[in-house]
């Protein structure tokens, strides 16, 4: 390690016996701006890399005074785990053998389906983990993840993404939790602590973002502005990010890309300094999305120049620049110089970068183990994991008992462009997603002039996992036989004829369509890849129709990240699948459902909308929104979802008893309960979700119809029962009023308790008793369940 000493012994900075507030001022006092401001600023793996090894050359001129972070040196590379953690090493190294005050950097990493890694496990996207209503399983895949990244020298993960979807148009739904705050809030809660763990030292900074309203956008359009009134802010989008600070302790955001009434968030000090470091608390410290600082200048043109970006996000409180150093390197030297941004601020940011270093204990182990890494790259309990999640996301949307596929069933076509592609079961921000897009951003001229790695290869993007056809070979042997019919995307119909003909001669159509995620020009779904409609793509609606027609029963299995399909097909089919993108071990977990093994209980987080013309659609609307309009449905079809949020079908059948609301007065700062009685009076076990919702029916201003407040998933044997206790506490059931306080109001509440936010039975009611001194409520984010 770099040479620092005081008297016979080592800096203050670096006694690991001394507070981290401490050290990281002995550290901070000793550094020169260009430390200072290289701690702010970030390099992608590849500028740093000959090949797969450190470049001497460029280590010495890009690691010169130090860096904040290095950017994806797993998931921008064509590493394996080992090699990775090898680099990482020799990056470390460097930095603390040959740099003056030996500060190492933090290594980031994409997180959204798993580490976005070669070889590393493929987990469901997050929208399928959503559909789960399993928020500790969301936990146990952020686990897995700081697992992996631990081994590999990465220390911050950038998820859970936060940002509430009620526009699936926008091709970033499937990388959310979904449309309703309480749910996502629950999902990015566990997602955080699971990732974090409860020391620091062993875990992995997790990142809020994108911070905030980036799913509202106009139109459905990625960086688009966002029009969001100050009270709808406060109460749904802002909801699940002060979850995240508050109670589980993110130590990391990520501003969003859009802009609010005419502030880039980016730009935007009231957001991300006033509301949530001096409001909130937050300790830890911002990130900018990729390219954000320099969007100051070139896409929003708020900023005459890249100092002037630099200057504007500096103060508005983000404190480092992904993913390169267009901004926070010479150009904020230059801010600081000429007077337009204060060498305080830039103190400021740098104490919260060096807290979080320390707080990793990278000063003490720098170095990983890059066997280790190896061995926890994709260990048979991630696969499991994995599997796992996949079989509880999948929704069954209809089911005209058509499903599980009859025993006596003697031929199956399976037909469709993802029923024999592993590639499509994932999500956009997976390993071979991401080589295909900078390898396309590498091949052509692109916005961010990124100049890319030589050594990335189409074949690194190449998958080898189990497709769905071959998943129901082996179930059901001889009886499948397998079709195309059409690809993703375009126009071609050649395969028609053949997949009818199949389909004709078989006694069940199995349909396999969909979404193929990914940045690149040939998806159409995920980053970038927005929609116009909810149709399938390219010419796939017309072969289902095409099947259908031939009167051979059909099961739609649709592996997409959002919401679609025309309402004639998904009516017109025997049964209909959600499965989202489901990961590697996706397709055998899909086979489960189909053929019975595995009894579908997963539920919509996202209305499903029959049509773009409705959109938005979500349950939560106003009373005096559109689905409560007096004259009922539009005048060319109905104003209801095509699913309503929260539902899903199973094997199995359900019923509540029993539901009953207590105390009939509920204090300010007091509890009520909600019980209900839940059995399965089916043939076979399974799991159903009970959804407890809240009605304010007068109030100070407008409330939603309904507002979900808890939940459970339950798995119940045939013929069994339980009785499910909710305790929701008074000050979860508060809102923004009209001076944007958080306020619990004195009045009635009414309670429901359902399968689905359509399928409800009333509890109760009780009376809210507020504060008498009028303060407005602390607020709290949830209460507690028990099954018994």
């Amino acid at each position: 390690m770099t040479a620092i000493t005081e008297g016979s012994g080592p800096a203050v900075y670096q006694d690991p016996n001394r507070p981290i507030a401490t050290r990281v001022q002995d550290l901070l006092e000793r550094m020169t701006l260009e430390e200072k401001v290289a701690q702010l600023g970030s390099a992608w793996v590849f500028q740093l890399l000959d090949g797969e090894e450190l470049a001497p050359e460029k280590a010495a001129q890009v690691l010169r005074d130090g860096l904040g972070h290095v950017t994806r040196i797993s998931g921008a590379s064509n590493l394996d785990s080992r090699d990775a953690a090898r680099v990482a090493n020799a990056i470390q190294r460097h930095l603390l053998e040959q740099t003056r005050l030996g500060i190492p950097a933090i290594v980031h990493e994409e997180i959204c389906s798993g580490l976005m890694a070669r070889g590393a496990t493929v987990f469901p996207q997050a929208i399928g983990i959503a559909s789960t209503w399993q928020p500790e399983l969301a936990r146990e895949v952020a686990e897995a993840v700081r697992a992996q990244m631990r081994a590999m020298g990465a220390h911050q993960g950038l998820s859970p993404v936060l940002d509430i979807a009620r526009d699936p148009r926008w091709g970033r739904t499937e990388e959310t939790f979904g449309e309703d705050p309480h749910l996502v809030a629950m999902m990015g809660m566990s997602f955080v602590r699971g990732l974090e763990g409860d020391d620091l030292t062993h875990g992995v900074i997790a990142t809020a973002k994108h911070f905030v309203g980036y799913g509202a956008s106009e139109g459905g359009l990625n960086w688009a502005p966002a029009h969001i009134p100050t009270r709808e802010l406060h109460d749904v989008y802002l909801h699940p990010f002060e979850a995240a600070v508050k109670t589980a302790g993110a130590r990391s955001v990520m501003n969003g890309y859009h802009e609010l009434d005419g502030v880039p968030c980016g730009a935007d000090r009231d957001l991300l300094t006033g509301l949530l470091r001096d409001i909130w608390g937050f300790g830890g410290y911002v990130v900018s999305d990729y390219f954000a600082v320099r969007q100051l200048h070139d896409y929003h043109q708020v900023a005459g120049s890249y100092s002037e970006a630099a200057t504007l996000a500096l103060t508005a409180g983000i404190d480092v620049e992904l993913p390169g150093t267009d901004c926070y390197g010479q150009p904020l030297l230059d801010a600081v110089q000429s007077g337009l941004v204060s060498e305080i601020t830039v103190d400021d940011a740098v104490a919260r970068v060096l807290q979080a270093k320390f707080e990793l204990g990278l000063f003490e182990n720098p170095f990983v183990d890059p066997e280790q890494g190896l061995a926890m790259t994709d260990t048979p309990t991630h696969r499991h994991l994995a599997r796992a999640i996949a079989a509880k996301s999948i929704v069954l949307l209809r089911n005209d008992r058509a499903l599980p596929v009859p025993a006596g069933i003697d031929s199956i076509a399976v037909i469709g462009p993802n029923a024999d592609d592993g590639r499509n079961l994932f999500g956009d921000y997976t390993y071979p997603a991401h080589i295909e897009a900078l390898i396309e951003m590498k091949n052509r001229e692109n916005v961010f002039s990124v100049p890319f790695a030589d050594g990335l290869d189409p074949e690194d993007a190449e998958t080898s996992v189990t497709t769905i056809r071959e998943a129901l070979v082996e179930r059901l042997g001889s009886k499948v036989k397998y079709a195309r019919g059409c690809d993703v995307n375009g126009s071609s119909t050649e395969g028609f004829a053949e997949a009818v003909a199949l389909a004709s001669s078989c006694d069940m159509a199995v349909m396999v369509m969909g979404d193929k995620a990914g940045l690149t020009e040939d998806c159409t779904s995920g980053e970038g890849r927005d929609r116009l409609n909810l149709d399938l793509p390219g010419v796939q609606e017309d072969l289902v129709r095409a099947v259908v027609a031939t009167g051979t029963p059909v099961i739609l299995v649709l592996v997409t990240g959002r919401p679609g399909g025309s309402p004639w097909i998904h009516e017109n089919c025997a049964a209909v699948v959600m499965a989202w993108f489901p990961g590697q071990e996706g397709a055998p977990a899909i086979a489960d459902v189909l053929t019975g093994v595995t009894n579908p209980g997963g539920k919509l987080p996202i209305s499903y909308p029959r049509s773009a013309g409705q959109i938005p659609v979500y349950y939560s609307h106003k009373i005096s929104g559109g689905r409560s309009h007096w004259k009922g449905d539009y005048v060319d079809g109905p104003v209801a979802p095509l699913y309503p949020f929260g539902h899903g079908l199973s094997y199995t059948s359900f019923q509540l008893s029993e539901v009953a609301v207590a105390p009939d007065v509920v204090s300010w700062n007091a509890e009520v309960t909600v019980t209900a009685t839940l059995s399965n009076d089916g043939t076979r076990e399974g799991d159903e979700v009970v959804q407890v919702y809240v009605r304010d029916p007068v109030a100070s201003v407008t409330r939603p119809v309904l507002e979900l407040k808890s939940f459970a998933r339950v798995e119940l044997p045939a013929g069994g029962s339980t009785q499910i206790t909710f305790r929701l506490p008074a000050a979860q059931l508060g809102f923004h009023d009209r001076d944007i306080r958080y306020v619990v109001e004195p009045g009635q509440l009414e309670v429901l308790v359902g399968t689905s936010s359509r399928d409800l039975v009333e509890a109760g009611s009780f009376t809210m008793v507020p504060d008498p001194s009028g303060r407005a409520a602390e607020k709290t984010f949830h209460g507690t369940v028990e099954v018994v």
